[in-house]
């Protein structure tokens, strides 16, 4: 239940980025900035610190996966987070989620959840991405910002526009693809419509899947759950999806201007997610984008202005127990009955809704000040408004709406500067400062009746709930290039990050209510904190590039990093010290010694440390053969993460692992095998009682075949059936009675899919 606010200073801001390509198309007038007909020839900004994800990558990975994350996974320092089918959670250099910042055509989208179901990748399909590019750790200011890991900007095509006096210009691609494990299917169509000054495109597509097999028994077969359905052995439950992506963008441009407007939409009407208690049974979103790019006299303009609404729905799927019955077995579970509340009525279920409005804009702009400096300067502003309740379905869950985070705001204003230097051809430099104001509130809360969590909400509605943040960010990088073969990248990083809705709202400690909060994966409950302060990280990082002097053709690059973060947002244990509430609390002093099953958690600021290196590197082994051309290439990764107040290891970490690729260019024809091997994870969180994993490797094989318009892609995922575990993949939750805390077994993590083989189609026009 969506509540309206008054956004006047906004709406301002976004009439004059409705305005900029008015201004920028209209005719020369003494009044308006001079609009060039031809631009002058300006300094080409630097790209810092950074890794682009290959352009033959992103055409042919979409073929073996619907999940946009995954066209990272090969680039330095990034690993990827379980979660559902499209909505894994980037990690880079051990920092995951809301601690990178992720921009989808130039918005920042935020995920509106209490598990996170719907990250900002999750929003594009795969096949619409044309660029992808990774700043990991030193990001500067221009694209930081209320984030502290680093930066994933990913793009859509460029609109494309007829060629002067040769009429109208059709265009477009239309594909499918299927994947045996999961009997995953889907399709995807894009076409535009263009004059020399007008571009109209139309993109779509949809995907769904079953429930995966892993490469082995990895639980008893039977029941999903009581009035459930059978699952075999390998059946990882609640692994199922069903997406369709739809936009419409419609391009103006002229002599160096451009503005493009875009509507977009996305329908996932399930989502199974195993490693959270729940499931996605909803999630409808609307998006509509303005952006606009001019050249003038004095430099280049950028503005984007959006918004993004999200309504979002919770529940359980159908690997999941949906009829919870009495406590003393006078109504079974499984069993569909009349709806009543207190411990001995019948439950329906549990639905949790959503609804997100996230509005934003950014104006920035890059002045040349003369041959050698570039200054780059901007401001950002976001409202985002969220509410988060729980309709009653029975049992203890009745007769009142359960409210979770009511009339929720975060909202941000930013301003940012940014001086690029060059000093002679060794020498780059580029220094920024940022500047940031978080500020956050919510209303009051209730509890389905007064006998949950009643203490809690009350002292919740009697506090200050309004928090200011004064962020600062400052980058100071350099790029030194002593001889044609070398090039050293060097510098430090001041990044903060204020807590998001959850971490400092979500105010219930009753057990079955901080069960469903969760940001993990990772089976536990958790509770917000009034109290939180945002984190503060301090990188140091170096990047040492040998390289071939002219076409690139071999290359190494090493990236060592530590990260110093004070007041992270870590999880303790909750107890009856930190918790007034004595009914139904799951805050027990019993809570502080469980070492083999899930526990409860309260988000706390602890400092901790991150430190590792990668090494990325890419050669030729073979040219103008019989065989064709071969290459190699491949990505060696170590990431260490410490509690520097428990001496507890940081949750979620990934081990040491190599992912190695030789590919055959023949012709029309790429093959490619690659090889992926992870070391065993020991590291991991008490706190948290995370289970360790065991190492293993894979063997992925690929090929494609392109014949004019068309290109035709195969593959095998896990060639030999591997049974593995996936360090990040969680805590295995897909099945059974979930809700309860005993529901499910501890121990179990989430496997990854056994053999894979697939195929795509895509034919262009």
């Amino acid at each position: 239940m969506q509540k309206k606010f008054t956004a006047s200073s906004l709406a301002c801001q976004i009439s004059l980025a409705l305005a900029l390509p008015g201004i920028a198309l209209a005719e020369h007038d003494p009044l308006v900035i001079d609009i060039v007909k031809e631009a002058p020839e300006f300094p080409k900004a630097s790209t810092l610190n950074h890794s682009t994800v290959d352009s033959q990558r992103l055409r042919s990975l979409p073929a073996a996966s619907s999940d946009t994350a995954r066209l990272l996974k090969q680039t330095p320092g990034v690993e990827l987070q379980g979660a559902g089918g499209v909505s894994s959670l980037p990690s880079i250099h051990g920092l995951t989620d809301d601690r990178v910042r992720i921009k989808v055509d130039g918005m920042d989208l935020v995920s509106a959840c209490g598990n996170h179901m719907n990250p900002p990748l999750s929003y594009i399909d795969p096949t619409r991405i044309a660029t992808a590019t990774v700043f990991a750790g030193l990001t500067p200011v221009s694209l930081g910002g209320d984030s502290i890991g680093g930066t994933i900007v990913v793009e859509s095509a460029d609109p494309v526009f007829a060629v002067p006096g040769e009429g109208l210009l059709t265009t477009g691609e239309i594909g499918t693809f299927y994947r045996s494990n999961g009997d995953a299917r889907g399709a995807n169509l894009a076409a535009t419509l263009a004059s020399e000054n007008a571009s109209l495109t139309y993109t779509g597509s949809t995907a769904r899947a079953n429930n995966y097999e892993a490469g082995d028994d990895f639980k008893p077969a039977g029941l999903a759950a009581a009035g459930r359905g059978y699952l075999d052995g390998d059946e990882v439950g609640s692994t199922y999806y069903e997406t369709t992506n739809q936009s419409l963008a419609l391009a103006l441009r002229r002599d160096n201007h451009l503005a493009e407007l875009t509507v977009a939409t996305q329908d996932i009407p399930e989502q199974g997610f195993p490693n959270q208690r729940m499931d996605m049974t909803s999630n409808e979103s609307i998006r509509f984008n303005l952006r606009y790019e001019g050249q003038y006299n004095w430099g280049k303009l950028e503005a984007n202005a959006y918004r993004e609404q999200t309504d979002h729905e919770m529940g359980f799927g159908e690997d999941r127990l949906f009829w919870y019955g009495a406590n003393d077995g006078s109504i079974p579970d499984g069993v569909p009955c009349t709806i009543q509340g207190g411990m001995n009525g019948c439950a329906a279920g549990m639905p949790m809704e959503t609804e997100g409005d996230n509005r934003g804009l950014v104006v920035k702009g890059d002045i040349p000040l003369n041959g050698r400096d570039l200054l780059r300067v901007g401001a950002e502003v976001q409202q985002y408004r969220l509410d988060d309740w729980w309709d009653p379905s029975g049992k203890m869950m009745f007769p009142n709406t359960f409210w979770n985070i009511n009339d929720g705001e975060r909202d941000r204003l930013a301003a940012f500067g940014e001086w690029e230097a060059r000093w002679n051809e060794q020498w780059l430099t580029q220094f920024g400062l940022r500047y940031e104001r978080v500020a956050m509130d919510t209303g009051e809360v209730q509890g389905y009746n007064p006998m949950f969590s009643p203490q809690d909400a009350a002292d919740f509605n009697a506090a200050d709930r309004s928090r200011n943040d004064d962020n600062l960010d400052l980058t100071a990088l350099a790029r030194f290039t002593p001889k044609d073969t070398l090039s050293v990248e060097f510098g430090y990083a001041r990044k903060t990050r204020s807590p998001n809705l959850y971490e400092r709202y979500a105010w219930s400690t009753h057990g079955m209510a901080m069960r469903m909060v969760n940001l993990a994966g990772d089976g536990n409950g958790y509770v917000g904190n009034l109290e939180l302060d945002p984190e503060v990280a301090h990188t140091l990082s170096a990047t040492f590039d040998w390289h071939d002097p002219s076409e690139q053709r071999w290359g190494v690059q090493v990236t060592p990093y530590v990260t110093y973060v004070e007041d992270y947002i870590d999880a303790a244990r909750c107890s009856s010290a930190t918790t007034r509430d004595m009914m139904g609390t799951a805050c027990t002093d019993a809570n502080l010694a469980v070492t083999n099953d899930f526990v409860y958690l309260q988000f706390v600021n602890e400092d901790a440390r991150l430190y590792g290196i990668d090494v990325s590197a890419h050669a030729p082994l073979a040219e103008d053969t019989r065989l064709g051309d071969f290459h190699i290439d491949g990505v060696l990764s170590y990431v260490r993460g410490e509690n520097q107040d428990t001496d507890d290891n940081l949750y979620n970490i990934m081990p040491l692992n190599l992912k190695l690729a030789v590919t055959q260019n023949l012709g029309a024809w790429r093959n490619t095998a690659e090889v992926e091997v992870v070391d065993a994870k020991s590291d991991v969180s008490d706190t948290r009682n995370e289970v360790k994993t065991s190492g293993y490797g894979l063997l992925h094989l690929r090929t494609s075949y392109t014949w004019k318009q068309l290109r035709i892609e195969a593959g095998v995922e896990n060639v030999f059936d591997r049974f593995y575990q996936h360090p990040l993949g969680g805590a295995y939750l897909g099945q059974g009675k979930t809700m309860s805390a005993a529901g499910v077994p501890w121990g179990v993590t989430v496997p990854g899919p056994g053999r894979s083989i697939y195929t795509s189609l895509n034919f262009r026009f």
